[in-house]
């Protein structure tokens, strides 16, 4: 997919970000608003990582691997050196 001209997007890299900052709305333990492209939202959801994002409720569960996971891409790829 090419964006602003030239500029090839690594949808892997857009893949890991997701988990990472779908963690920043997390609430209740392991809840976390579910306001992010369907689409990213559904790859997590067959990865095992969250409840499925198909409901009435406003938020998704974190499973414990899909939480940990999040957590450490999170730290990976938004902390300060």
């Amino acid at each position: 997919m090419a964006v602003e001209g030239n500029l090839e997007i690594h949808h892997g890299r857009i893949h890991d970000a997701v988990p990472a900052l779908v963690l920043l709305g997390l609430h209740d333990g392991c809840r976390a608003w579910k306001g992010f492209d369907w689409q990213a939202m559904n790859r997590l959801h067959a990865k095992g990582m969250i409840s499925d994002p198909v409901c009435k409720a406003k938020s998704v569960v974190f499973t414990e691997e899909g939480q940990r996971r999040a957590e450490q891409l999170l730290h990976e790829l938004f902390a300060r050196r």
